[in-house]
């Protein structure tokens, strides 16, 4: 057995997880979308297509179909457009392709709306948490968005926001928008703002739960 397809085989028989997503067939375009999106935007993945979700190999029935609506996904369904490449394996006659996201430097990738511009209150935002793809929160693209762009904090001071954010983590542990926004009585808008900054300043972690919701802790640098 050649080398590589006992490594692929060795993650299939791991199952799903951050980095790795089994496909049966080529499904609906924004679902395909989503995956891809979802590694970009995170540390990047594998999607193996001729495999079910319980790691049963079941192969696809034509790698050269494949390979087109991947590419037409890329070119047509992804706002910018990301990096990807093919592996085709063949194991006991079923054929395997795996399509290999790459961790993007243009991050957030988002489902196209043919917008000039990111809007965080519209664009459609996947990361990966766990074995998952899940839609990102307006704090998270916006994180993802200022890392991106390596956008520096200047003159960056902790005010009485985030003196309360300090305040309430250090009997609650972890916070998010709508604790601070109830806590120092402030808009939801301006407790995202100050949360997100807390972030980019290392002051906080930003973490995504399987449904989506985000929560924040300490960095280990406070």
């Amino acid at each position: 057995m050649e080398k590589e397809l006992k490594e692929l085989l060795g993650i299939i028989s791991g199952g799903e997880t951050l980095n790795t997503e089994f496909k049966q067939k080529f499904s609906e375009f924004e679902k395909i979308a989503k995956e891809f999106i979802a590694f970009a935007n995170t540390k990047g993945g594998k999607v193996i297509f001729g495999v079910r979700d319980n790691g049963k190999i079941c192969g696809v029935h034509s790698e050269k179909e494949i390979e087109e609506l991947t590419k037409k996904t890329v070119s047509e369904y992804i706002e910018p457009v990301i990096d990807f490449s093919f592996e085709y394996h063949e194991y006991q006659g079923k054929e395997i392709v795996v399509v290999n996201i790459p961790e993007s430097q243009y991050k957030p990738h988002r489902i196209q709306d043919y917008k000039e511009e990111l809007l965080v209150s519209e664009a459609q935002v996947y990361i990966r948490v766990n074995d998952k793809s899940v839609p990102a929160s307006k704090e998270m693209i916006r994180i993802l968005r200022v890392r991106s762009e390596e956008k520096p904090l200047y003159k960056y001071q902790v005010g009485k926001e985030e003196k309360r954010v300090f305040e309430f983590l250090e009997e609650f542990e972890t916070i998010n928008v709508k604790e601070l926004s109830e806590a120092a009585n402030i808009s939801k808008r301006r407790a995202s703002r100050t949360l997100v900054k807390m972030v980019r300043a290392g002051l906080l972690i930003i973490h995504t739960k399987e449904n989506g919701e985000e929560f924040f802790t300490y960095s280990g640098e406070v």
